[in-house]
């Protein structure tokens, strides 16, 4: 995989892969949006179709669709699903971001 593949931890492709058979779809979808202190948020669900302008990776038997727009915000990201206690959640090790809010919930990216 090159620097800027989206892969997925052995947990989360488990997880999407049971997504995909309960509710169907093409992949994972990946993305951003404006949101928190730190300027972006992380936007996961099921793709439905590969659109126009989308990168389409695959990892793990999974196909994982991101639009031309977040594409070099998420570059090069891992995901990860965790579970602890009772949460459970998708994590990201993005090397793009350069700071995160300190509540966690959004990140920032310094174009370079």
């Amino acid at each position: 995989m090159n620097s800027t593949s989206i892969t997925l931890t052995q947990a989360a492709a488990e997880r999407v892969a049971h997504f995909l058979t309960d509710q169907g779809g093409v992949g994972l979808r990946l993305g951003v949006r404006r949101t928190g202190c730190s300027g972006w948020a992380y936007e996961v669900g099921l793709a439905e179709a590969v659109e126009d302008g989308d990168t389409v990776f695959e990892d793990r038997g999974i196909r994982i669709v991101v639009d031309a727009d977040a594409l070099p915000l998420v570059a090069g990201t891992r995901i990860d699903f965790a579970r602890q206690g009772l949460n459970r959640q998708f994590e990201f090790e993005n090397p793009n971001v350069t700071d995160e809010c300190g509540c966690g919930e959004s990140f920032t990216v310094t174009a370079g």
